[in-house]
């Protein structure tokens, strides 16, 4: 389970005998969160993510990938990012190294919208079978967003708003730092994001409402995407890997 370390604390012979097919993958990020959040949060919001669905599957959880593709919050003092080359390697090396040990599939919990190049990464590792799973996706925060009660948007509340305070509130109110309710910032429109960076459009870092938040809807948040979890999990193990299940999209 999860405790101080923020990561599982499994031993190896505990591991094996869970003899799981699947193992989950928190992607986090080291970047700004405003003043009231972490550089870390993205990674303890992976992490919690990953030990829910872990705990409630029964499936191998894996340490975090703390690192990943932060460059739009570049101008902010302490965020680190790698390269989407980089990120990339990482998870196909994970995903070799467990199919070594006889686990065939990978959930990827990614926690930072900006890490575009893990779309690719699952698509391509599911050429010719299924074998890698992203979650949660979009559709997967708008419904837990809704069954929260969150009074934001996915696109408004984009960074240290609602959901996020509402998560760490939940699984680390101490992390939260003091005057969290009193750093809303409204940036709808955001045509140059990839331009501009995060600063281009909030100076302070956040995007969103964290005045909105609570611990009770980072609670609901979490069993949200822990109910949504069940059917992509049942098409990540199904046996018929012609198909997606899904219509293409373009």
């Amino acid at each position: 389970m999860i405790g101080p370390y923020l990561m599982t604390t499994a031993t190896s012979p505990e591991e094996a005998d869970r003899h799981s097919d699947v193992a989950v993958l928190p992607v986090g990020s080291f970047e700004q969160h405003g003043p009231h959040l972490p550089l870390i949060t993205d990674t303890v919001i992976a992490c919690a993510i990953a030990e829910a669905l872990a705990t409630s599957y029964d499936l191998s959880l894996l340490a975090p990938v703390t690192f990943s593709c932060s460059h739009e919050h570049a101008a902010f003092p302490g965020t680190v990012s790698v390269s989407p080359s980089t990120l990339a390697a990482i998870v196909g090396d994970v995903l070799a190294d467990v199919a070594r040990t006889g686990v065939e599939h990978l959930v990827l919990v990614n926690a930072h919208g900006g890490n575009y190049v893990l779309n690719n990464v699952v698509q391509q590792a599911n050429v010719t079978r299924r074998r890698v799973l992203l979650f949660p996706g979009s559709a997967d925060w708008k419904a837990a967003r809704s069954v929260a009660g969150c009074v934001t948007s996915t696109h408004d509340d984009m960074h240290a708003g609602e959901a996020e305070t509402s998560i760490l509130l939940h699984v680390a109110p101490d992390l939260v730092g003091e005057g969290w309710a009193e750093n809303d910032w409204q940036a709808p429109d955001r045509p140059y994001l990839h331009l501009l960076g995060v600063q281009g459009y909030s100076p302070a870092g956040v995007i969103g409402s964290p005045s909105e938040a609570s611990a009770e809807k980072g609670r609901r948040l979490l069993d949200a995407l822990v109910d949504a979890f069940d059917q992509p999990l049942k098409l990540l193990r199904a046996a018929d890997s012609s198909s997606s299940g899904m219509s293409p999209t373009g």
